[in-house]
This record gives C-alpha cells, sequence and structure tokens, in this order.
C-alpha cells in the first residue's frame, strides 16, 4: 500500500476510524496531530468524525552531530523521555545531551505558541483520543506523546498512522490502548518511502490546516 500525499493517507485512516465510529466504539471524541507531518493526516480524520483538531507538540532528541537518529523525546514540559538501549549502545549519557533538550524544548515551545495562540489546550479528560502521524519508524516521539497523554485520564487513548515499522507497532501497543496502522510492511526503512509526495510540512500549512478545520465546525 501507498499513499499519493498525507491527505490521501488521513482519508484512508479517516475509513478505518469510521467504522469503530458507526459502532459507538468512540465517545467524544478528539483527535490530536503530532505536528508538522501529521497534521494534514489528521484533518482528514478529524473532518470525517466531526472531532475537534488540534495539535500536540513533541520534539525527537537526536545523536550529537546526527539530529536525524533519535534517542529520546520531549513533550510539553515533561521530562525528557530517553532510549536506554540507544544511550548505551552510542556512548551518551542524559547529561551529555542537555544543551540538545534546552534547544528542542525552546523550538517546541515557539511552536505551541505559534500554532495555538491563546487557545487553550483541548479537555481529553474522560474522552476517546486519537493521536495521529504520518508514520512511524523508531516511534520516540509516539511514546512520548502517549505517555504525557495517558497521564490525563483519556477513556481510550488510540495511536493511528498510515505506515509503520511492524516492531514499533508492537511496541506501541503496551502504551496505547489501540494502535491503528494501514501498512506495516517487513522491509520498513523509513516513513517518506510509502508516500508519492512527502515534501516537508511547513508551519504556515499546519495553521492554515487548524484553521480550516475550526472553521469548517463553526459553520457546521
Amino acid at each position: 500500500m501507498r499513499f499519493h500525499d498525507r491527505r490521501h493517507a488521513g482519508q484512508e485512516l479517516a475509513v478505518r476510524l469510521m467504522e469503530w465510529a458507526a459502532d459507538g466504539d468512540l465517545v467524544n471524541p478528539v483527535v490530536l496531530a503530532l505536528p508538522r507531518g501529521g497534521v494534514p493526516v489528521a484533518a482528514e480524520v478529524a473532518s470525517a468524525l466531526k472531532a475537534p483538531l488540534d495539535v500536540l507538540v513533541a520534539r525527537k532528541i537526536g545523536v550529537p552531530g546526527h539530529p536525524e537518529t533519535g534517542v529520546g523525546a520531549i513533550v510539553g514540559d515533561d521530562p525528557p523521555l530517553f532510549d536506554p538501549r540507544s544511550l548505551e549502545m552510542l556512548g551518551l549519557s542524559e547529561d551529555r545531551l542537555a544543551p540538545d533538550v534546552a534547544r528542542e524544548r525552546t523550538e517546541l515551545h515557539r511552536r505551541e505558541l505559534r500554532y495555538r495562540g491563546d487557545r487553550s489546550k483541548p479537555e481529553i479528560k474522560d474522552r476517546a483520543v486519537i493521536l495521529i502521524d504520518d508514520g512511524l519508524a523508531t516511534g520516540a516521539t509516539a511514546r512520548a506523546a502517549l505517555r504525557h497523554l495517558r497521564r490525563q485520564g483519556p477513556a481510550r487513548l488510540i495511536l493511528a498512522v498510515p505506515a509503520c515499522a511492524p516492531d514499533t507497532a508492537a511496541e506501541m501497543r503496551s502504551e496505547a490502548d489501540d494502535v491503528v496502522c494501514l501498512h506495516q510492511p517487513p522491509n520498513f526503512r523509513a516513513v517518506g518511502q510509502w508516500y508519492d509526495d512527502f515534501d516537508q510540512v511547513s508551519d504556515a500549512q499546519v495553521m492554515q490546516a487548524l484553521h480550516e478545520h475550526s472553521a469548517s465546525a463553526g459553520r457546521s
């Protein structure tokens, strides 16, 4: 299974989740996207479910000099969540990564302010929360996000992605009540390989998607 772009992936994901909604398995749902890439996907799902859409900003903590290689992640003001095996394998310590954590925390707060402005965060206690990204490789940011959300008492916590590594999907089942992944190829190397169009999503596109969904909800 390949996806043309993130909108197409979101539409396919929405079909699966609409089946749950039709069965009454999604009570008072709220859709949260991991920006930036998860936002166009989540917008399609939220529109189909007629559910609120918001973002949950998480930042990957990368290896110094190789930021694309994640060894942990942060969400909000939570302490960083590291992968101890990766740290040991790479000879890194949490203290060594403190400057990287501080830098990513600053960027996290910048994005939160830009995307949300003075809007309050959505209430998720006792609701069905659907966390969406455009795909999962290591799952570091998703794991940190799920633990952050779990502490807020959702009635049901669902992780939904179009494509993911099979072993990562299996690991996420201990963090979420349900994991929905449409495509789990055994030869998974990177999220982008399963999209025809995987251009980077900009801050402007994130804010436009949030604004359009809010405006559409206000008209319905």
